[in-house]
């Protein structure tokens, strides 16, 4: 199969359709060989309902519909373990994003030998405080990550299937996509500047909370991506160098006490600082040791629970 079509959704049924139509007459003008996959990620429209039209006409559609609302990387991360395109295509549904970028993203995989590409929407119709914390996002991730990228949080994204099969998507962490996939291994990582079109139908999902949420995702990405796999390396060696320093007070201290006279040691905010450093370092490694047996031992957590599934196999 040449391409999925991903589209996370959340109460998005006035677009659908005209959007559906889109993808689809693109998908067969270029005669790629397909499947378009919706996740519905809780909705309270009729959403669902349009899926289940257009997959009773059109075999290539397929859906997957959530108890509740989880999120986007939920649906992300859902619809990734059920793809099977070579190259899969993610996109919104509120038709910001324009299906005639399928071609030219399917060849930036195909044929350039792109492991991800992400669209680069340079001209935005977002509300102001949307562009601007956008640009902050973005120069700070580029700055941490070493990824030049314009637009990390662009929904319309292509991918080599072997990405997808790779990377774990959880929590708020869509808007980092590339940085993971990197983190995986995956280091040609490309952008292309795509249309923005403006909304046509329904409102946006973006609120003022996104902002907090987006500087703790970014700082939760970059320490993960580090230490993730091995937290000994940061919790063990910084918990060490507090334990020595505090140690080191305590043993100079100790000589004083007994080599010096009248020398009164727990009268000295010395004593308390050594003391709290060696107890905030033990803390700290243990913390680090705690966290290696967990990240050795637990498994993966990501578990959303589904109430449809529509045109897939599923095994029992």
């Amino acid at each position: 199969m040449d391409i999925s079509v991903l589209v996370p959704l959340y109460n998005e049924d006035e677009s659908l359709k005209e959007l559906n139509d889109w993808i689809l007459r693109v998908l067969k003008s270029n005669h790629f060989t397909f499947e378009i996959v919706y996740v519905d990620d809780g909705s309270t429209d009729r959403s669902w309902e349009l899926v289940e039209s257009f997959a009773k006409t059109e075999p290539n559609i397929k859906g997957i519909r959530f108890l509740r609302n989880y999120g986007k990387s939920a649906a992300l991360h859902e619809g990734f373990k059920m793809v099977s395109g070579e190259v899969v295509i993610t996109m919104d549904a509120d038709m910001q994003d324009s299906p005639d970028e399928i071609p030219e993203l399917y060849k930036m995989i195909r044929e350039e030998g792109f492991d991800l590409v992400s669209g680069w929407k340079k001209k935005r119709y977002d509300p102001f405080i949307k562009r601007t914390t956008s640009k902050f996002y973005n120069g700070s991730t580029r700055m941490l990550s070493g990824i030049k990228l314009h637009d990390f949080n662009c929904g319309l994204k292509a991918y080599r299937h072997d990405v997808v099969k790779s990377i774990e998507v959880y929590g708020e962490m869509h808007r980092y996509i590339p940085v993971i996939a990197k983190h995986a291994g995956f280091n040609k990582i490309g952008e292309k500047v795509v249309q923005h079109r403006k909304r046509k139908y329904g409102v946006t999902k973006f609120g003022a909370d996104r902002f907090v949420k987006g500087y703790l995702d970014l700082l939760t990405i970059t320490f993960t991506s580090r230490f993730m796999q091995r937290p000994m390396h940061f919790f063990g060696a910084l918990g060490s160098v507090l334990f020595l320093i505090g140690f080191g007070i305590a043993g100079y201290l100790t000589y004083a006490k007994i080599f010096m006279e009248a020398y009164h040691m727990t009268d000295r905010p010395l004593f308390y600082f050594g003391l709290l450093a060696m107890i905030l370092g033990t803390q700290l490694f243990v913390a680090g040791f705690l966290g290696e047996m967990i990240s050795r031992g637990a498994e993966n957590a990501n578990k959303h629970q589904i109430k449809r599934y529509i045109n897939f196999k599923i095994e029992k």
